[in-house]
């Protein structure tokens, strides 16, 4: 794979005209790994007078496979960056790229779902409120009503969408209506405790966020923490993932462990793993928002 060039990379160059504030961008791509990538990329930020702010990038040798994460200050201005989109188009098509350019600042649309443990849910809406996630929860879906004055006062519209065996077909079909409506662009299932249909889960593949009790795979069902402390766990964790029709199997984004002993009872088990969830569900939000993660098969690739 080819370095980049120094001109890439120089502060010295200006990518816009006196007076005039440049816009970060993000490219993110993938393709099967290939001499010249790195140069392409670069050769096209330079032809089009950008400055590199950020690159990671990664070449999988076992699978043939390479990733990038390029963040660069290009000029201002919607049309500039559908200039950049039509003309990377001609940079990705020989390397069969899958990609997305975008400016820094756009900021996802998120439908948040939860049940009644609403640490999560809490959680992500302080983080978007106070601008720490780059995100806009345009709407939460529960199949309890525990947290609509909690929504409420955030100001975002709650929707109760009640689920039974019977009613699950027509449950799914409203939260489509509310997703197309609102035009979201991730769902984030914040301890929601109902089982999605396989054609639920290929209609939003890639676009929702699972997090699970456990540092998968282990304590599966009902009383986690209580199955934990029988068998006197040493780590609490939890792990946020990709929504696949394999319970709890999609592709992994986030971990977060814990230390805990003998001391902890089946209730502070709990609250630590409340905490864990919390974390890697947020960490996952972001990097799934900010760009740094590749989905591949099973797996994903995460640019940190």
């Amino acid at each position: 794979m080819t370095d980049l060039p120094a001109s890439a990379t120089s502060p010295a160059h200006s990518p816009a005209g006196p007076g005039t504030a440049p816009a970060e961008h993000l490219l993110t791509l993938d393709c099967p790994e290939a001499p010249g990538i790195v140069l392409a990329v670069s050769r096209f930020l330079v032809e089009h007078g950008s400055d590199i702010i950020d690159n990671q990038q990664f070449g999988d040798r076992r699978d043939g496979h390479f990733y990038m994460r390029v963040r660069f200050a290009a000029s201002a201005g919607e049309s500039a960056t559908e200039t950049l989109r039509r003309d990377f188009a001609a940079v990705a098509a020989p390397f069969t790229m899958r990609w997305h350019l975008e400016p820094v600042s756009t900021r996802r649309r998120v439908l948040v779902m939860v049940s009644r443990y609403g640490h999560c849910l809490n959680d992500l809406l302080y983080r978007a409120r106070s601008g720490d996630l780059p995100v806009d929860v345009v709407a939460v879906v529960s199949n309890h009503r525990d947290h609509e004055s909690l929504v409420a006062w955030h100001g975002i519209p709650f929707f109760h969408v009640p689920v039974t065996a019977t009613t699950k077909p027509e449950a799914e079909t409203r939260l489509m209506e509310i997703v197309d409506s609102f035009d979201v662009e991730l769902v984030v299932l914040a301890r929601y405790m109902q089982v999605l249909s396989d054609g639920l889960c290929t209609r939003l593949a890639g676009r929702m966020i699972n997090i699970h009790h456990s540092f998968l795979p282990s304590f599966k069902g009902a009383k986690p923490y209580h199955q934990a402390h029988d068998r006197g766990v040493k780590l609490v964790g939890a792990t946020a993932h990709y929504v696949t029709a394999d319970l709890d199997e999609g592709p992994i984004i986030a971990q977060e462990v814990i230390d805990v002993d003998h001391s902890h009872t089946p209730d502070g088990l709990a609250a630590i793993g409340r905490d864990a969830e919390s974390a890697a569900l947020a960490r996952a939000v972001r990097w799934h928002c900010e760009g740094r993660v590749f989905v591949q098969g099973r797996r994903t690739v995460v640019l940190r």
